[in-house]
């Protein structure tokens, strides 16, 4: 792996201060196309992105979306496509297809931060009224928001630093041993 993989990959944060500044149409379908790169279970890409600039809709989504804090210029809904599970004859239970949901997220965050670009997640909202609000087809469940922007100057938060967790913090070798 070259350090500058390493890099962007150990650099990334969630941002959720950003700027009203618009992202630039080249970056966005960047990052996009890092999502379609993404791991996909038997490669069988089960989503489906919506992409939402338009402040009123932003806006809209705010309101149902608790979690987001961010007033970011771009939303991107990752939705599964549940037409393309049962075409497919995935069984609804497979966690593959919620995996993919991941993959997808942290690719687009990821080729977000290489652009210079900030980004978050959000999975606090209802799904009910996102659909209505985006008119999205029944077959279609948003799972995950991308917010999309660029990072607002640092506000120092009042949060104390916490211990640096290492891989190895993480891992065991063989078998598990409680520590």
């Amino acid at each position: 792996m070259s350090e500058a993989i390493l890099k962007t990959i150990k650099t990334r944060r969630v941002v959720r201060d950003m700027t009203d500044k618009p992202v630039d149409r080249a970056q966005l379908e960047k990052v996009l196309e890092a999502a379609r790169w993404a791991p996909s279970g038997g490669n069988s890409r089960l989503h489906r992105f919506v992409v939402i600039e338009n402040p009123k809709t932003r806006r809209l989504i705010r309101m149902v979306a608790p979690g987001m804090f961010q007033k970011a210029p771009v939303l991107i809904l990752i939705c599964i496509d549940w037409n393309k599970v049962n075409s497919q004859q995935i069984p609804q239970s497979d966690r593959s297809i919620y995996i993919d949901v991941g993959t997808a997220a942290q690719n687009m965050m990821l080729a977000a931060h290489a652009q210079g670009l900030a980004s978050g997640p959000v999975t606090s909202f209802s799904e009910e009224a996102v659909k209505v609000i985006l008119n999205t087809s029944d077959h279609l469940s948003p799972q995950m928001f991308i917010c999309l922007g660029h990072a607002a100057p640092r506000k120092q938060t009042g949060m104390r630093a916490s211990k640096k967790i290492t891989w190895q913090d993480l891992t065991d070798w063989e078998r598990y041993e409680d520590r």
